[in-house]
């Protein structure tokens, strides 16, 4: 495989099934980059993961993450594991977006994506 690198600027934004908008920065065979913005005020729809094992990184922003039940605020600096089949999502509390990386491994897909009804 020849040496390649993304820029971040020219990868262009969409929006998942959970509702956050996202630019995939980097896929490979096992494991995706993407970094997801959510709004002031907006949480992305309650969902989880059949195979895919995700670690959120704050960037910034402040915000409150919901996983399995339970309910932390989360700010610029932080990092979130996500097991697969987790039940999670994650709301913003502050006035400007929150940006966070988004690891996943296996990479994203919409179709390891269930959304639940909380």
């Amino acid at each position: 495989m020849p040496f390649t690198i993304s820029a971040r600027d020219e990868c262009m934004p969409y929006t998942t099934k959970d509702g956050s908008v996202i630019r995939e920065i980097r896929k490979a065979a096992n494991q995706s980059l993407a970094e997801a913005t959510v709004a002031p005020g907006q949480t992305t729809a309650p969902h989880y993961h059949i195979k895919s094992e995700e670690i959120y990184y704050i960037l910034c922003g402040r915000g409150m993450m919901w996983l399995e039940g339970e309910e932390k605020a989360v700010g610029a600096g932080d990092a979130i594991l996500i097991p697969p089949n987790q039940r999670h999502s994650i709301r913003n509390t502050g006035s400007s977006d929150l940006v966070f990386l988004c690891c996943c491994a296996p990479g994203y897909s919409h179709d390891d994506t269930v959304l639940v009804q909380e």
